[in-house]
């Protein structure tokens, strides 16, 4: 684990560690040849979907056969372990109660600002969403469980899901993922390249159908993609892209547990990022001799990202105060933020962060349990994306219109300002509707 002291850091490395180095997130090369594959996609559609599929996945599906099949859906549970069809279940379940809740407090509501004037909002959901489930260095079941629960709950009346095939199986997608789909009642799922899936998503082909917003986290071509669609109109969320983690520990946090958790997020992949920000010296050299120890007991793909995640991508930074380590928290923005600290600096701790993905109290609530199980979204804005945005839940399914009605009355008090500020920009009609109430 890289080792760094705050205080004796210079600007410019405070400014590489908290920007971790994301000035260009999308290659000016990439960019193009993203540009080049959504033209085909639009052009040509399912052909240009499965030459993506071809050249990229190494698959070779027929435009007929991108759609999951009634038949897979059916044996996707028969492939799984009686305990990961728990797993799904309780995942799904803590997802559905968490966005049932948030629903709840997104309800139609309205008030009398002046007599005769009435103001609110009706919330209902956007009419059609393309989520999207990675499938490059790994299946990822609940990515899809994290996208559709909430898309369910909002009430989305057409979701559609684009996954690639798993590696190595000529067009196989994870039965995991069908089972997680199923669950939530969503049959349109389709075998397709990412960037390439995200495309067919915002143009429709003749087999995907074209939706009206598109979420889902991906590799920066899938993040390209993304943002390229926005041209055409397609609504898309935030960078969801390699996954960050931030811990804020002090002297009274377990060292074998923070180097557990400090591992949840850094054995993703070699571009990860893992930092851990301390104010107790001795407790980052325990932390260290633990992360080296349970590190070896990880698959050689596993250990060599979290040595990069916590080496060169990140790694520990010893502070003065917590009140500094909040404050770098907040500059870092992370994706995923633990605080390990006395339990009686937890609300002082809470009350100063503001720019995080999620924030996770306490060691006995590591990043695995809220990936899976605890029902908070997890996914999660990175790249700093968290000082302007939030996770994907049922809000971000739902939209939300003004409602307004005034009587006489109100339409009367509210002339004289109406028509002056008409007046002032040169809009004489807009005057004129309300001098006539005011005359009538």
């Amino acid at each position: 684990m890289r080792q760094l002291v705050w205080s004796e850091m210079t600007d410019t490395e405070r400014r590489l560690l908290v920007t971790r180095g994301l000035d260009d997130i999308i290659p000016a090369g990439l960019r193009d040849s993203i540009v080049g594959l959504i033209e085909d996609v639009r052009l040509r559609g399912d052909a240009a979907v499965c030459d993506a599929l071809a050249k990229f996945d190494h698959t070779t599906v027929r435009p007929g056969g991108l759609r999951a099949t009634d038949a897979e859906f059916a044996a996707a549970a028969g492939r799984l372990a009686p305990s990961v069809l728990a797993a799904i279940d309780d995942m799904i379940e803590h997802l559905h109660r968490f966005n049932s809740e948030l629903r709840k407090r997104s309800e139609n509501w309205g008030f009398e600002t002046e007599p005769g004037l009435w103001v609110g909002e009706k919330t209902t959901p956007i009419s059609s969403a393309g989520l999207f489930c990675p499938s490059g260095k790994a299946s990822y079941p609940s990515v899809i469980a994290q996208l559709g629960t909430p898309a369910v709950v909002a009430g989305v009346p057409e979701i559609v899901v684009v996954v690639p095939p798993a590696p190595g199986t000529n067009g196989e997608i994870d039965p995991a993922v069908l089972v997680v789909c199923e669950r939530l009642g969503i049959r349109n799922v389709f075998r397709v390249n990412g960037p390439a899936g995200i495309a067919a998503l915002g143009f429709g082909t003749e087999s995907i159908p074209k939706v009206r917003k598109i979420v889902g986290p991906g590799s920066p071509a899938v993040t390209c993609a993304q943002v390229e669609m926005q041209r055409f109109g397609v609504a898309t969320m935030m960078v969801l892209g390699p996954t960050e983690s931030l811990v804020i520990a002090d002297d009274t946090a377990d060292p074998v547990r923070l180097a557990a958790d400090l591992l949840i997020e850094a054995e993703h992949g070699t571009d990860s990022c893992t930092v851990l920000l301390t104010t107790s010296a001795p407790l980052a050299a325990a932390t260290e001799v633990e992360l080296q120890r349970q590190i070896a007991g990880l698959p050689a793909a596993r250990a060599e990202a979290a040595r990069a995640s916590l080496g060169v991508n990140g790694g520990c930074i010893l502070v003065d105060s917590l009140g500094i380590a909040a404050s770098i928290s907040n500059q870092f923005a992370p994706e995923h933020l633990q605080i390990a600290v006395a339990q009686d600096a937890e609300e002082d701790m809470l009350e100063m962060l503001v720019n995080a993905g999620e924030i996770l109290v306490g060691q006995h609530t590591p990043f695995s349990a809220a990936n899976f199980v605890i029902g908070c979204p997890a996914s999660l804005p990175t790249s700093g994306f968290a000082h302007v945005s939030s996770g994907i839940t049922v809000e971000t399914f739902l939209k939300r219109t003004a409602i307004a009605k005034a009587d006489l009355r109100a339409a009367r008090r509210m002339a004289p300002s109406v028509i002056a500020l008409a007046e002032h920009e040169g809009f004489p009609a807009h005057a004129a509707a309300l001098r006539l109430r005011q005359e009538g």
